[in-house]
């Protein structure tokens, strides 16, 4: 079911309202989330995430070994389930160029929505929040880059610079490094998932 949100008022010129927003691959047997900030407007004209030239996403899926390099060069989000991979985004209804563009209302009904969405989830075991500006608005508080302290939901939490090209502070490296750490903490909870169904 396509879902219609009330676009927001906002004068900036870089601000896209959209109806159909890009959809969430979300399914109850994904072990590992990972949650965007809102749709850019590349991403909003061409229905694809993170499809902007510059942004680092499909490359850290692949580089990490989440996702093979075949798939990653789609770009296609609907595959991402097949790999035990969910993907969603902390504000859904309204395409912007940078996050500074996200008012406190927005950032407030998309913390509530995703704290529903991640609690109907009873596989996921850790959760990857793509820059630091999305997790600190979800939770309220400042953070750190890494694995943080508290679960959610008992899934382990990562947040991980921004993938976005905007986001230059950290290398590629840098960045890589936190994608090896989810996707070594998912593949851990498959195997675990794989020991408990064999006993």
């Amino acid at each position: 079911m396509t879902c219609h949100l009330r676009a927001y008022h906002n004068e900036s010129k870089h601000a896209i309202n959209v109806s159909n927003i890009l959809p969430d691959h979300l399914r109850d047997d994904n072990r590992l989330v990972i949650v965007g900030c809102n749709p850019s407007p590349t991403a909003a004209r061409t229905g694809v995430y993170y499809s902007g030239p510059n942004n680092q996403f499909w490359t850290l899926l692949r580089d990490s070994g989440l996702l093979p390099a075949q798939e990653a060069k789609l770009r296609n989000a609907a595959l991402l389930p097949l790999y035990g991979i969910g993907i969603t985004d902390l504000v859904k209804g309204r395409a912007t160029a940078c996050s500074s563009e996200v008012n406190g209302s927005e950032f407030k009904a998309g913390a509530v929505l995703l704290s529903q969405k991640l609690r109907a989830l009873g596989s996921v075991r850790v959760i990857v929040f793509n820059g630091k500006v999305v997790y600190e608005k979800f939770a309220g508080k400042r953070c750190e880059y890494g694995v943080q302290r508290e679960k959610l939901n008992g899934a382990i939490v990562i947040v991980a610079p921004s993938s976005s090209a905007r986001a230059g502070r950290q290398s590629y490296e840098e960045k890589l490094c936190h994608w090896r750490t989810a996707a070594s903490l998912m593949a851990q909870a498959l195997r675990d998932t794989a020991g408990t169904i064999s006993l």
